[in-house]
């Protein structure tokens, strides 16, 4: 049977950023994941310069053989109505294609990859994790997205006893003459909000790739707002008119609507596992990078000694990074208000730039991640 320190299940941003944390302070790290990489993942895919320096990764050095789309601007409004155009004077984010960079996090860890192979059993031997009755390890480290099977094994009730966002979307490379029909601008992804703001749709360009998708919290009227948004798009002339009929779902937890537990004995919750995506904006990103980090730290601290008391501090150092998950509760009444006002402030460039866009999207008031 293999041993290992810390077994992470799931090679995405979440998992690899704390794989990559843990081998540079020398713990033999083993990363099992259901998928062959590079593979597809859906997502919308673009990620702020914050995450970039989080990670230390140069984005001109990570551009020569990879996409990295910068960021400039954004348009935005309500599907079907007025739009407005914001512009920066540097770059606030980057687009991304998520094959390309979780391919790139997983290989620089220098873990060892157990890459094609599912999570079939686990059971607890004294103090250790036993999986696939193969592998034995004192930590195990849930990574596998919203349907991670760890969270399962925590207690999280699958689809039956949580509110997630689903999502639809799409990125194909177009043709040149789908090139010459896409108005859409490689420097200004588009957002749209759906009317009730119950969610939103985007439409990125990253070269020739485009992508495009739709999230919201109703998940049985996901369809039918999928296809009014794409509608809505051509006929703004936005997108071209052959788009590839290959949609994809997934879902997600908020963060502030998330009552997964995180953690017991020689086991922790990070990424999309953990229901972690920013509350406003549904980002998984950024929080899956500084979970795992914070995961790492809280194990390194740890020294050896995986009981529940002392993994506790990682649900310390999320509260402290995101606040209280019970921040964002209130009355019905009162997200009606919020809808209400909102919808007539989306037309306002103040608050379209320095709320939807400075403090939702792009994060611009939060500090970047500091790890002891």
């Amino acid at each position: 049977m293999e041993t290992c320190d810390a077994l992470i299940i799931g090679g995405g941003p979440a998992g690899s950023s704390c794989a990559w944390q843990l081998r540079r302070h020398g713990l033999d790290v083993m990363v099992m994941d259901k998928a062959d990489f590079p593979r597809d993942k859906v997502c919308a895919g673009w990620i702020t310069p914050a995450v970039l320096r989080t990670l230390a990764i140069d984005p001109r050095t990570y551009a020569r053989q990879r996409t990295l789309q910068a960021i400039s601007a954004f348009r935005t409004g309500l599907i079907d109505g007025p739009q407005l155009a914001t512009g920066y004077a540097d770059t606030v984010s980057y687009g991304i294609r998520r094959c390309e960079f979780d391919d790139y996090l997983l290989r620089r860890t220098n873990a060892r990859l157990a890459l094609g192979q599912p999570l079939k059993s686990l059971h607890r031997e004294g103090e250790r994790w036993v999986i696939n009755d193969q592998v034995s390890t004192p930590l195990l480290i849930g990574a596998g997205g919203h349907f991670c099977p760890v969270a399962r094994h925590l207690g999280a009730e699958l689809g039956a006893g949580e509110t997630a966002v689903t999502a639809k979307e799409i990125e194909f490379e177009m043709d040149a003459q789908q090139i010459a029909a896409c108005q859409v601008r490689p420097e200004m992804p588009e957002l749209y909000f759906c009317e009730d703001l119950s969610g939103y749709g985007w439409c990125i360009r990253k070269g020739q790739y485009l992508n495009i998708g739709l999230g919201m919290e109703r998940s049985h009227r996901l369809s039918d707002a999928l296809e009014r948004f794409c509608n809505f798009l051509k006929q703004r002339g936005r997108i071209p008119p052959n788009v590839p009929d290959r949609f994809h779902g997934h879902a997600y937890l908020l963060y502030r609507r998330s009552t997964r537990r995180l953690l017991d004995d020689g086991v922790l919750l990070v990424g999309d596992a953990a229901g972690l995506a920013c509350p406003r904006s549904g980002e998984g990103i950024r929080p899956a990078v500084e979970s795992g980090l914070m995961a790492a730290t809280t194990i390194l601290q740890a020294a050896g000694d995986y009981r529940r008391e002392r993994l506790a501090a990682y649900s310390q150092h999320l509260l402290a990074r995101y606040g209280s998950p019970a921040a964002d509760s209130g009355s019905v009444a009162a997200k009606d208000l919020r809808q209400r006002l909102a919808r007539l402030l989306l037309r306002n460039r103040w608050f379209t730039r320095h709320v939807v866009l400075d403090r939702w999207f792009l994060h611009a008031r939060d500090a970047d991640l500091q790890l002891a």
